[in-house]
């Protein structure tokens, strides 16, 4: 060794120039000499499970029972205002959906039992068994509320039940957002706060969208109004829900689950609209507002569906939201410590 390199600090030569080097970044044309990272796992697999549930069956129900909760609440809405015939048929088309609703999540269960299963405990901190406890409470009730709508008997009795069903109903449309949101997969996990507001807006769309197909074009305002304040709703939560997951809005956008929801804010705000403008004039409007309500709504819940199923197949999803939040976490904790 030279003693032009004694004087120089142990270790000079690293913590100098190329420190200096690693401090400014790389000098422009260097190439990298680390390959980019693959997300990818063992035997390629995706870092967690994606849902096994068939999407006609689960997006179908969450469809379904927001129909049917938010139609009951303007069915009582309808009751008390002396709608009468509106009031009768979103109470049957109430009882429709949680039926249909109901046997969607039967047969993908595969086996009736385990619905009754479900009911054997009552966990409130699991979404599945209140919503199991909800559908059994809320499913006598709308059927009780349409029973004495139809048959004209034991009226006492069928308000009660018309009700109970309309304070239930925002529950049982909401509560499938807290059932999703509850899951590891992030395109749902990570919208956990707007998911279950954008599936009542979704649910009051749908119920509204009823309402306009099936009531006379007289009693319609309540629907139309409901409408327009559904789809301003759904427009502002999505977009919230966009911000919050942050890269993972990239499953919100692109791909099957891109299609559906640009459809479904499409036929929202243009159902919303032409309700608005024509639906209180003409019957043809109001039924053309309503089946495109209706048809949005179908496609938020099977677009949400389709976004996690995206996102929880894809690692990068999975493995980039969860460093950068350690990364912005040990930041937290240095500026704490400093202060």
């Amino acid at each position: 060794m030279t003693s032009a390199d004694s004087s120089l600090p142990k270790g000079a030569d690293e913590g100098g120039q190329h420190g200096r080097h690693r401090r400014g970044g790389r000098r422009r044309g260097e190439q990298l000499m680390v390959p980019k990272a693959e997300f990818e796992s063992y035997y390629g697999r995706p870092v967690i499970k994606a849902p096994s549930w068939e999407a006609r069956d689960i997006a179908g129900y969450f469809f379904l029972g927001g129909l049917a909760g938010g139609g009951s609440v303007l069915a009582a809405g309808a009751h008390l205002t002396g709608r009468t015939t509106t009031a009768k048929a979103m109470k049957v088309s109430s009882l429709a959906a949680v039926s249909l609703s109901a046997a969607a999540l039967v047969h993908d269960l595969g086996v009736p039992s385990r619905f009754y299963n479900m009911l054997r405990v009552a966990k409130p901190t699991s979404p599945m068994s209140v919503g199991s406890w909800l559908l059994a409470a809320y499913g006598p009730a709308a059927g009780a509320a349409a029973a004495s709508a139809v048959t004209g008997r034991l009226p006492g009795i069928g308000a009660v039940a018309t009700g109970a069903a309309a304070l239930l109903g925002p529950a049982v449309a909401s509560y499938t957002g807290v059932l999703a949101a509850d899951t590891a997969v992030p395109a749902w996990h990570g919208a956990y706060r707007e998911l279950p507001y954008l599936f009542v807006a979704s649910a009051t769309a749908a119920s509204a969208g009823m309402a306009l197909v099936v009531g006379p074009t007289r009693d319609n305002a309540p629907a139309r109004w409901a409408a327009g304040i559904a789809a301003v709703a759904d427009v502002a939560i999505s977009q919230a829900a966009e911000r919050r997951l942050g890269m993972v809005a990239e499953t919100w956008k692109s791909g099957r689950a891109g299609m559906l929801l640009k459809t479904a804010k499409a036929l929202t705000v243009g159902g919303a609209v032409t309700a608005a403008v024509l639906g209180g004039r003409s019957r043809v409007a109001a039924v053309a507002a309503g089946a495109a309500l209706l048809a949005g709504s179908a496609c938020t819940r099977f677009g949400v569906f389709a976004a996690g199923t995206a996102s929880a197949e894809d690692p990068r999803y999975t493995v980039v939201p969860q460093r950068e939040r350690s990364a912005a976490g040990v930041a937290r904790e240095s500026v704490a410590r400093e202060s």
